[in-house]
């Protein structure tokens, strides 16, 4: 690999997982919009704007997945598992738990590694096996200090495993699997802005989303643009992954949930009391010997 595209291959990732560690501050901003309706929004403005992209590029297969049975069933899994993610993501954000889902994308790769032994049969190496060892010590060591399992964190985790298990098995690009994840998931959106939700109104509610016009003119504007900050670092990632080893990809991906814990340890400042770092601890010691693992692994 070149070093002039290996070097824009870092660019492109590492800006992505950025604006990935970032998004935590745009979600708190549309806190004063329901979290299920923003996942509304979320879905049907990501369709818009990648559905103009790809008919601009008179890319039209993506709307007919449905042709092959096995990518079209594959492809509608993968859209329910990232429409689930995106929501509880979203939720935790602004509920307060935005530490929850750093835990989350921490233990994420190493359950992939898991899920890749049981449906694919690949092999783990001894550093993967301690690896995995240890995060589950961590977050045992988590329920028992808060009293309840880190549901967040393992919802997280097990949703995007499996949306990136599901993503495997499919020959797709980035922006036509996202094009077809939010057409099937587009129904759960358009469901969502008919729910009132906190109010007492039935279902449906057409005027469910009349507070949304009374919400800061700034506010309104940014919720207008949740499909391009969904669709962006999608884009980023997709051209990053082409240039660079997996171990360097796997070194940059936890940008992205060591500056959301930093984000909810010191911006928004939720509480983490000190014990909580030992089973961190252990997690961290996790993700440093994951990397290891995958830097010897390419070297080989």
């Amino acid at each position: 690999m070149d070093k002039p595209s290996a070097g824009k291959g870092v660019f492109f990732a590492v800006f992505a997982y950025l604006i990935w560690g970032i998004l935590p501050l745009y979600w708190k901003v549309l806190s004063g919009v329901d979290s299920l309706h923003i996942l509304g929004f979320r879905i049907i403005f990501s369709l818009l704007l990648v559905s103009v992209i790809l008919f601009s590029h008179k890319n039209f297969l993506w709307f007919k997945f449905y042709k092959d049975r096995r990518k079209g069933i594959l492809l509608t899994l993968a859209g329910l598992m990232i429409t689930v993610n995106w929501g509880l993501y979203i939720w935790a954000v602004n509920s307060g738990h935005t530490i929850d889902t750093s835990l989350g994308y921490y233990i994420n790769p190493l359950l992939s590694i898991v899920l890749g032994l049981c449906v694919f049969r690949e092999k783990l190496k001894l550093l993967q096996v301690i690896a995995f060892g240890l995060a589950c010590v961590g977050v045992l060591i988590l329920t028992v200090l808060t009293g309840r399992l880190p549901w967040v964190s393992l919802g997280l985790a097990f949703t995007f495993a499996i949306y990136g298990l599901l993503k495997k098995t499919i020959s797709i690009s980035g922006l036509e699997s996202l094009g077809v994840e939010t057409l099937v998931a587009s129904p759960v959106g358009l469901v969502l802005f008919l729910i009132p939700f906190g109010t007492s109104a039935s279902f449906p509610d057409p005027t469910s989303l009349s507070y949304v016009l009374k919400l800061p003119l700034i506010t309104l504007l940014l919720l207008l643009i949740c499909g391009f900050a969904t669709t962006l670092p999608l884009y980023l990632f997709a051209e990053g992954a082409k240039k660079l080893p997996l171990s360097t990809l796997g070194f940059i991906q936890f940008l992205s949930p060591t500056l959301s814990f930093l984000t909810g340890f010191f911006i928004f400042g939720e509480y983490f009391p000190p014990q909580n770092f030992v089973a961190f601890g252990f997690i961290w010691t996790a993700v440093i010997l994951y990397i290891i693992s995958i830097k010897l692994a390419n070297q080989k």
